[in-house]
């Protein structure tokens, strides 16, 4: 998926534009999966195994492998590994320095780790961001804009306009919208139909649908462009849909349900 148009040829194949994010909380993950690394490496390859047909993308936290050290990085390598072909692979790093650091940090995820894209901070500027946007092509930068945590307010959006506005509006001057994403949270359904003005045919990461009390209307509606324009993100809703040793069927019978809405809207909006 190294531009928007394949980006959303694979939307429309699959009839959804889920993204299914991998954050293996050690306290929750079933124990038939077993402990440890073993047991978070189990339990993501069957959740991978059960939902790569409805899902366009992974999103794997790098924070619950890079607590194990080598072995938990070991473990997301053969992870990754494991992902069909046809789903993105996202990076959620969300890192960000510059010059040759971020170049670093780029070649890490894009060579090193082999994910598609990786979330950035874009707080120190268009030198913190231009080494992954420049990488590679088919390589794609997902910046921080409007995120979904309460302390999105303490910086997010003062201003005006906010900065996140800012920071879409500039941005777009670093990157074309086929190598930049934005993450921009469901739970701020005004400040995505703002964002979707700002950047009209950019691609949306959105996390915060389901357990975080997002509705995925309404961040259709607010964030719906052309082509889409939107990856909708759900970890805990997926992953953890049972406690039990069925965790990998209800994973799928959760993403089923998520995929059905966006397959029902997905019809609406190409018959409309």
């Amino acid at each position: 998926m190294r531009n928007r148009e394949e980006l959303f040829k694979s939307i429309q194949l699959k009839s959804s534009f889920l993204c299914v994010g991998l954050d293996p909380d050690a306290e929750r993950i079933p124990a038939s999966c077993g402990t440890g690394v073993q047991g978070m490496e189990q339990f993501c390859k069957s959740i991978v195994d059960a939902t790569h047909d409805l899902a366009v993308a992974f999103k794997p936290n790098l924070a619950f492998f890079e607590q194990y050290g080598s072995e938990g990085w070991a473990a997301l390598e053969r992870i990754i590994d494991h992902i069909p072909k046809d789903c993105m692979v996202i990076a959620d790093a969300k890192r960000g320095d510059i010059g040759n650091t971020a170049a670093r940090y780029a070649q890490a995820m894009f060579e090193g780790l082999g994910a598609h894209a990786i979330t950035v901070a874009p707080y120190m500027g268009e030198d913190s961001v231009r080494p992954f946007v420049d990488f590679r092509d088919g390589c794609w930068t997902i910046l921080l804009a409007m995120t979904s945590n309460p302390g999105a307010q303490d910086f997010e959006f003062h201003g005006n306009p906010p900065l996140y506005e800012r920071v879409m509006e500039r941005a777009q001057t670093w990157g074309s919208p086929d190598e930049l994403m934005f993450v921009v949270g469901a739970t701020r359904p005004e400040a995505i139909a703002r964002a979707r003005t700002v950047a009209p045919d950019s691609f949306f990461l959105v996390p915060g649908v389901g357990a975080q009390g997002g509705a995925l209307r309404d961040v259709v509606d607010a964030g719906w462009n052309a082509q889409c324009g939107l990856l909708v993100n759900s970890s805990r809703g997926i992953l953890y849909a049972s406690s039990g040793s069925d965790f990998a069927a209800k994973a799928r019978e959760s993403a089923w349900s998520l995929r059905n809405e966006m397959k029902a809207i997905l019809q609406e909006k190409t018959n409309g």
